[in-house]
């Protein structure tokens, strides 16, 4: 569906369940808006996984008990693949914000803007609540803001106050693009929560092509202190969680739930979470293997050691549509898979996979199951709609899953988003553990 309209779907479904979303304190839907041209929704999935590169080089860039309050998270078609439902301003003006586990920084497309790709932009002017910041401002040097202007004249002027000084301006880069913004703070909603004072930038401009750009924002929930759990401060105990609906789903349901309450899951199992301080952002975990079926991957020692100087390691990433592991892993997962599944006219590649097989020469069952191995005794068992993507339109299928990029994401995993689907992932940054417990989003 063409950005234009995809925009207005979203607000009228979104609109719908406003009413019964509010009714439960702790769960707000969520949705996913995937409804491409693509009759098949493995064309679909490559047209998506076109953009992972870039999104993989913005990966290799970053360097008392509350309640669970929940916001609608719906699919955009463009990575960051997730959208949630914010309000913004006082009052409250409604946006759709890419949900972003690797991002620190939350931003916003503001008016005036005549080179945003939405013409629906949050209107600073119309929140009482609005305040620019200062190039003085401690939050400058975190989005790494420009720095004030030197004082002009003598040594002895004094500094001028900072309602004087400029407002603090930063630029960054975003897959194809860049933008220009200035650093604000607002209202954030979030379901039923309203977190005041929250800092983030307020998009003036934007430059080269803005197909791969959220088009009203993005929502950064990163582990660094821009991010949402850091600026909620105890309203949230450091936890979050969502379930993200299938890209085959036209009838949505999910959430994003905020808070460590009994609106998590029991049944969760969690693995550590690791901290790379080069790419602080980024939640790491310890993958020690993988099987097909009930065969173990034989993989090169060493292939998922964590390493911080290099970037090596595993990510849990909300925005890379689909998994991708390092070069001798793939290898070694391919040839498992293949050698199960035994299709009779061999394999072929579309797009970024690469071991597509007619479906009539493969026996009902035939494709096995692929878990991944974490520590803690974590067995991530992915359910087949995450393992392999179907053509609707041709008896073909592929395994849904690629090899890292040959630059330098070469030794980073990642765990996509496709592989999430229909599976209730736990943040808990308090507690340093990601958790994963089997929930049905569609």
């Amino acid at each position: 569906m063409a950005a234009t309209t995809t925009i207005p779907l979203l607000l009228l479904l979104l609109a719908a369940t406003v009413a019964a979303a509010a009714a439960a304190a702790s769960e707000l839907s969520v949705y996913h808006n995937v409804h491409p041209s693509s009759p098949s929704p493995l064309e679909s999935i490559i047209a998506l996984a076109r953009d992972d590169d870039a999104r993989l080089l913005f990966l290799s860039s970053k360097a008392a008990t509350a309640g669970v309050s929940s916001a609608p998270v719906a699919s955009g078609q463009a990575p960051p693949s997730y959208v949630v439902r914010a309000g913004l301003g006082s009052p409250s003006q409604q946006l759709l914000l890419a949900l972003d586990t690797s991002a620190d920084a939350t931003w916003a497309h503001c008016s005036p803007c005549g080179t945003c790709p939405s013409s629906s932009l949050f209107a600073p002017a119309n929140s009482s609540s609005y305040a620019s910041l200062p190039c003085s401002s401690s939050w400058c040097p975190l989005f790494q803001g420009q720095a004030c202007p030197a004082p002009q004249g003598g040594g002895d002027d004094a500094a001028p106050p900072p309602a004087t000084l400029p407002t603090c301006a930063f630029s960054k880069p975003f897959a194809d693009a860049s933008f220009q913004a200035a650093l604000a703070s607002d209202t954030l909603r979030l379901g039923k929560d309203a977190i005041p004072n929250y800092t983030f930038g307020c998009v003036s401009s934007v430059t080269g092509p803005t197909t791969n750009m959220p088009r009203q924002g993005l929502l950064g929930l990163g582990r660094g202190p821009m991010a949402l759990l850091s600026q909620a401060g105890s309203l949230y105990n450091g936890v979050f969680s969502y379930c993200l609906p299938s890209y085959r789903s036209y009838y949505f349901s999910g959430s994003l739930r905020l808070g460590a309450g009994g609106g998590q899951p029991r049944s969760v199992r969690y693995t550590p979470m690791l901290r790379n301080p080069h790419r602080s952002s980024l939640y790491y975990v310890n993958v020690t293997g993988l099987s097909v079926g009930r065969a173990w991957v034989k993989v090169p020692a060493g292939s998922f050691a964590f390493d911080a100087a290099t970037g090596a390691g595993t990510v849990v990433d909300s925005g890379t549509v689909i998994t991708r592991w390092t070069a001798p892993v793939y290898a070694a997962l391919r040839e498992e898979f293949r050698r199960q599944v035994a299709a009779p006219s061999g394999y072929t590649s579309l797009g970024a996979f690469d071991t597509c097989f007619n479906t009539d020469e493969v026996a009902a069952g035939g494709a096995p199951a692929v878990t991944v191995h974490m520590d803690g005794g974590v067995d991530l068992a992915l359910p087949m709609e995450n393992t392999l993507i179907h053509s609707s339109a041709t008896p073909l299928a592929c395994l849904a899953m690629a090899e890292a990029p040959q630059n330098v994401n070469s030794v980073v995993n990642v765990i996509a988003n496709l592989q999430q689907q229909n599976i209730r992932v736990v943040f808990d940054v308090a507690n340093s553990r990601v958790g994963f417990a089997k929930e049905s989003c569609n």
